[in-house]
């Protein structure tokens, strides 16, 4: 679905991204994270064919996005993260203003705002946009990008700056759009909405990629195990001590096995055993401020 060979960005003298490979399979949901400033939506416009490489082959559906970008916008929904609405109109006016642009047959541009508009939770009404809350001019806006059902989406922080509630509609509606085939590249600061949902993560640091694979591999690679036992004792000993419990952790299988030992043949009461991996947030600030 996407290829990315030894892609390079250079505004001047910086370097924006360097040498960035990438695959990406048709159906996945990918994510990109990364710093402010180090690339991610520069790449995430080259694959949209927004702006051209300085070297390097971007390849989308098998095509060089260079020399027949145009062909392939047709198939792609790009979300910015910055995306204003005209806001004199309302949502279905302005989603059927798009339609034209997109020249979709009237009555079916009609009936594919009527399914986004429902599917969204957007109500069909005379609010004008400009009277919208940030979470409903959000979702205007993926309504604009899925109108003319698109099979990559590339969404730039969809989630940006919306409430709980509203980010985990749009997470779930990622969900779904995932079930109906579409291949989805986003970016995203709340990590654990990418933990979450995607299928691959890629972590770029000053325009390089760091790591690209799935959560269970990159928690494998980086990440840690802690484990934790709780156990009751009358005893005073020289564990933490937590509402009326003891608790022992450790990184250490054999410590933990050893511990499980010691409770059993003191005769304390075992009340929890659990195992905590590290989350992608530990992980990737770990990335980011090592060397």
């Amino acid at each position: 679905m996407i290829s990315l060979t030894d892609v390079t960005k250079r505004y001047d003298n910086t370097t924006v991204v360097d040498k960035l490979n990438l695959q990406i399979n048709q159906g996945e949901i990918v994510g990109i994270i990364g710093h402010n400033g180090a690339g991610k939506s520069t790449t995430m416009k080259m694959i949209a064919g927004l702006i051209e490489p300085t070297s390097g082959d971007v390849r989308v559906m098998g095509q060089d996005m260079v020399k027949h970008s145009i062909k392939v916008k047709q198939r792609i929904g790009y979300l910015p993260e910055e995306s204003p609405l005209y806001e004199a109109m309302t949502a279905q006016q302005y989603l059927l203003f798009f339609s034209e642009l997109y020249q979709m047959p009237r009555h079916k541009a009609l009936s594919r705002i009527d399914g986004l508009l429902q599917s969204l939770g957007l109500e069909q009404s005379n609010k004008l946009t400009g009277e919208f809350s940030k979470g409903m001019k959000r979702k205007t806006a993926i309504a604009r990008t899925l109108l003319h059902d698109p099979e990559l989406l590339i969404l730039d922080e969809p989630n940006s700056g919306l409430d709980p509630l509203t980010s985990f509609f749009i997470i779930n509606y990622l969900k779904q759009l995932k079930r109906e085939g579409k291949t989805i590249l986003l970016s995203a600061h709340n990590l654990f909405h990418v933990e979450t949902i995607c299928d691959r993560v890629a972590i770029i640091k000053n325009g390089k990629l760091l790591v690209f694979d799935t959560m269970d591999a990159i928690r494998g690679r980086l990440g840690k195990r802690e484990y934790q036992v709780i156990f009751h004792s009358d005893d005073k000993l020289d564990y933490e001590h937590i509402g009326g419990n003891y608790v022992f952790r450790t990184h250490d299988v054999d410590g933990i096995a050893h511990m499980l030992e010691t409770v059993s043949a003191k005769g304390w009461t075992l009340v929890d055993l659990s195992m905590r991996e590290s989350a992608l947030e530990e992980i990737y600030v770990k990335l980011m401020t090592d060397g």
